[in-house]
């Protein structure tokens, strides 16, 4: 069939033709938007899941969502090497000029004030920020440098410009693991203040697994500011919604067996389903794609993986990190108690604790529960074993 025709996304962040499954988390969303916009208070979110589950296309839809609703809204993509500070700042200036954009407004003008402050405050280093703000300072606000007190006021002059606008915004941050516990902290207490003020700001975030712990351990009050839906594999149902309903529309369908066998390989995660779908659609010769072309579309997919998605956190390891994880693959893909990891690599729990801490803050691994393991990359484990067929002699923890 026609590459042309494809309806299939595989990509990151790629929305797939039809967003099945999620209908749950996106109705939890549009009533925290709408509650905030009449000033009630409602939780923030911050969703949870593995790599793949679909959780970036979520949080864009939030944003299109709040879009439509009227909102302000700063969409946010942490990165490992750049603070939250810098990071925020360039989105919020943006939606403070364009809510000052029509006439001059007091609110808005003392907002860009806190921010200048703000920005003064953190010590943003050179690079990190344009700095264009020709405005002076608000003297006493959001510059103590204290970040946990500084956000929270630059978040709250913010709503409040907003509010006098008639309008409300919309903070959604995607990756967030990659916050230090400080700056995760400090995001917890802003939106605390903001929900005691009833304010028209809402947060809206994902990450992976271990973001639950790592937000309770910043703030132990988090669990009451955020829900945190999970986001996982799709359901039977839905997964096949995923693939048929695009195909469908375009008068073609899967049969019965191909579908069974791309839910079989890919354990209906979004990701793979979208991935695999688009192989069987290029190497299928007519309507219905069936399981020989799922069959050829699985080689393809791999190499396409093992090429892009695998390969680029593979890539990122160091030769111990790379051993630790080609031990977890070994013992299979569910999570794994840290001393088997050990007694595979033939070494102590304590001499590979500091490679496995090194993964959970990569993104690699994370800690389902006390003292276990688990990738948070889907069908890793299949991968470590292709790229390392045996495992390493050399032991992780030896020097």
């Amino acid at each position: 069939m026609n590459p042309l025709d494809n309806p299939f996304s595989p990509g990151a962040g790629s929305p797939p033709p039809e967003l099945a499954g999620r209908s749950a988390i996106l109705e939890q969303a549009l009533l925290a938007l709408a509650r905030a916009q009449r000033g009630l208070s409602e939780k923030s979110i911050f969703m949870v899941g593995l790599r793949g589950v679909g959780k970036t296309v979520l949080l864009h839809r939030i944003s299109e969502m709040a879009k439509e609703r009227g909102y302000k809204v700063a969409m946010i993509e942490a990165e490992e090497n750049k603070s939250l500070p810098a990071l925020l700042y360039p989105r919020l200036r943006q939606i403070l000029f364009d809510l000052n954009a029509e006439s001059g407004s007091a609110k808005v003008r003392r907002a860009l004030g806190v921010l200048r402050s703000f920005i003064g405050s953190v010590k943003l280093k050179v690079g990190e920020v344009e700095f264009g703000l020709d405005i002076e300072p608000e003297k006493g606000v959001a510059d103590s440098g204290d970040l946990s007190v500084d956000l929270a006021e630059v978040f709250i002059a913010l709503a409040e410009a907003a509010r006098e606008r008639g309008t409300a915004v919309a903070v959604i941050l995607d990756e967030l693991q990659y916050f230090s516990e400080e700056e995760l902290g400090s995001l917890i207490m802003a939106v605390h203040r903001i929900s005691q003020r009833s304010l028209p700001l809402v947060v809206v975030g994902a990450g992976l697994p271990q973001l639950v712990g790592k937000a309770g351990n910043a703030k132990s009050y988090a669990e009451r500011l955020f829900d945190y839906p999970e986001v996982g594999p799709l359901a039977k149902e839905d997964a096949e919604k995923a693939l048929r309903d695009p195909v469908q529309d375009m008068r073609v369908d899967f049969t019965p067996d191909a579908l069974e066998e791309i839910e079989r390989i890919t354990k209906c995660y979004p990701y793979f389903l979208q991935e695999w779908g688009y192989q069987a659609w290029n190497l299928a010769h007519q309507s219905p794609i069936d399981a020989e072309a799922v069959r050829q579309a699985t080689k393809k997919s791999i190499e396409r993986l093992d090429r892009n998605f695998f390969r680029v956190r593979f890539d990122r390891l160091t030769p111990k990190e790379k051993a630790y994880l080609r031990a977890l693959a070994e013992l299979g893909a569910l999570p794994q108690r840290s001393g088997d990891i050990a007694k595979v690599l033939g070494v102590s729990v304590s001499s590979v604790a500091p490679v496995r801490a090194s993964l959970i803050d990569k993104g690699m691994i994370y800690s389902p529960a006390h003292g276990d393991t688990a990738f948070t990359v889907p069908l890793f484990d299949e991968f470590m074993k292709r790229v390392m067929p045996t495992l390493p002699s050399a032991a992780v923890g030896r020097s």
